[in-house]
């Protein structure tokens, strides 16, 4: 048994492992539960086994699927292409609304964080009469970060420019120790030490350690950086707005609390936004659990 599947078993009992195929590529998707259809997508550097202290506790209520993102955990990882980055948020928007799809689910809500928080914006932006509610976690857009970027942000937030360096530079300087790399942004994002289960860490230095997971987690950044906020200043320019209810949160002892206007930015990218900071650093689904999920349920409540 690998230790992905231990840590399913372990720490997603009764969730339905299986692999999906969109275009000819294998998708890791897990899925438990009944009602309306829900899509988690957790963040880098994990998989989505970052949801383990949340989803179990929705699946009375919802049909709840978790994903590994394109690139991360058992999903596939394409390689570096200079003519083409197949790491866009766009296509990987695309890509997780076919595994809804392919599941029966023509419209659902959205949780998510980080990378996945990403992806999850671009696909309500482009499909906007499929995602019913969305709830973000700890981000801003592509757009708006690198308009605001400055020497401080620069520093805490290092590797949005150090992963974002042509092909293979940063991919070999991570090589020589990357577990160390992984765990510098695991454990360097809040103002105090992330209490991670031991076989969900087990499977995160496991997953993104590899030649290819480096260079999925590099093209990615790369993307956000020359592709993806140009697609953002398109929507900005056409006025384009995320319509469905919105819930952000944000970690408030985290990077993006401490240099962004979180509420100002995100107010012109939705029209029914609402707020929920959270008594955290960046990595809300594992460093403040409960007040997450008391936050996703109030918002899910009042917006049924």
């Amino acid at each position: 048994m690998t230790i992905f599947e231990q840590a399913d078993e372990k720490l997603l009992a009764g969730f339905k492992r299986q692999m999906i195929d969109v275009d000819g590529q294998p998708l890791m998707t897990l899925t438990s539960g009944s009602g309306p259809a829900l899509l988690m997508l957790h963040g880098d550097p994990q998989t989505h086994l970052c949801w383990h202290q949340i989803a179990p506790s929705l699946t009375d209520r919802f049909s709840v699927v978790l994903t590994d993102i394109r690139g991360r955990g058992e999903t596939h990882k394409p390689a570096h292409n200079s003519q083409q980055n197949a790491y866009t948020k766009r296509a990987m928007a695309d890509e997780q609304l076919a595994v809804m799809r392919a599941l029966g689910h023509e419209t659902f809500s959205l949780v998510a964080h980080d990378r996945g928080a990403r992806i999850a914006r671009r696909l309500t932006l482009d499909h906007p009469e499929i995602v019913t509610r969305l709830i973000v976690m700890d981000i801003i857009p592509a757009l708006d970060f690198y308009e605001a970027s400055n020497a401080e942000i620069a520093q805490d937030y290092f590797y949005f420019s150090f992963l974002t360096q042509d092909h293979p530079v940063p991919e070999r300087l991570i090589a020589g120790d990357a577990e160390c790399f992984l765990r510098l942004i695991l454990e360097g994002l809040s103002d105090r030490p992330v209490r991670y289960e031991p076989l969900a860490m087990e499977a995160y230095v496991t997953a993104n350690t590899t030649p290819e997971a480096i260079t999925a987690m590099c093209d990615c950044f790369r993307a956000g950086f020359h592709i993806d906020q140009h697609h953002d200043a398109e929507d900005r320019k056409s006025a384009r707005q995320i319509t469905c209810p919105t819930l952000v949160m944000w970690g408030e002892k985290g990077v993006v609390g401490k240099h962004f206007d979180v509420e100002g930015i995100w107010r012109n990218w939705c029209a029914n936004p609402t707020f929920a900071p959270m008594p955290s650093g960046h990595f809300i689904p594992e460093e403040a659990p409960e007040a997450a999920l008391d936050a996703i349920e109030q918002f899910f409540a009042k917006t049924i």
